[in-house]
């Protein structure tokens, strides 16, 4: 078959062969829970997050505290609001998200990741949003290990000659 087509023409005749159906782009289906819910695990250097989200009125609850009480800073607020304003649906979803692991930062940068992940299964139509803005891919920065002969993972000794 491959000898047969010499032309443009010859590929338009076989590409016209190809059943419609199968050069649909595959439709993505919404992945809910029985309580309307949709889940995801974030990841961010040591910390992992569980989200879930549900339509709501906005409220975002972090290991049982409140996000602004969780998150005093403001720029780990603004990391968390980041992917309901890019989605463009800030103020309609709660988010129930348990932490684990490494520092405030990390954490709420696997918040974010968790949130990213679990508006775009919510919601299929979200992830050219979200994945534009490059967070639903996974930082996967980790703290260097200390090597032996090393003061840390790098750094060497105090050198001197005598």
């Amino acid at each position: 078959m491959a000898d047969d087509i010499n032309t443009l023409e010859d590929l338009q005749a076989v590409a016209g062969e190809v059943a419609p159906e199968a050069v649909e782009m595959v439709q993505r289906d919404p992945v809910r829970d029985e309580l309307g819910r949709s889940y995801a695990t974030g990841k961010r250097k040591d910390a992992v997050a569980r989200v879930w989200i549900k339509p709501g009125s906005g409220k975002v609850t972090v290991n049982g505290k409140e996000m602004n009480v969780y998150f005093a800073r403001p720029v780990l607020q603004m990391i968390l609001a980041q992917p309901f304003s890019v989605a463009g649906v800030e103020g309609q979803f709660d988010v129930v998200a348990t932490v684990k692991g490494g520092g405030l930062s990390g954490q709420a940068g696997a918040v974010k990741h968790g949130v990213s992940k679990a508006l775009q299964l919510y919601d299929p139509s979200l992830r050219g949003a979200l994945k534009a803005a490059g967070f639903l891919t996974r930082d996967s920065r980790v703290v260097e290990r200390k090597k032996y002969g090393k003061a840390k993972a790098r750094k060497s000794f105090q050198f001197s000659k005598r």
